[in-house]
């Protein structure tokens, strides 16, 4: 099984990008996928899988939200 986080790209530079999870930024590799900023995207143990829509992102983190509270 995979777990994929959900982020907004800020910035890329090259084959790397910085991606903001709530608040939180890291940079990530983002080899496997072409990304700009303001895209939203899965990670993946710190590489980015897929590209994903704003809707979907927000769903993601809603339940990530509600598993937290459970």
């Amino acid at each position: 099984m995979c777990l994929g986080i959900p982020g907004l790209v800020k910035e890329v530079m090259g084959r790397r990008a910085l991606v903001d999870f709530g608040g939180i930024i890291r940079e990530v590799d983002a080899t496997l996928e072409e990304v700009s900023p303001g895209d939203y995207v899965l990670v993946h143990v710190g590489v980015i899988i897929a590209k994903i829509d704003e809707e979907e992102a927000k769903e993601i983190m809603r339940i990530f939200e509600e598993i937290e509270r459970a």
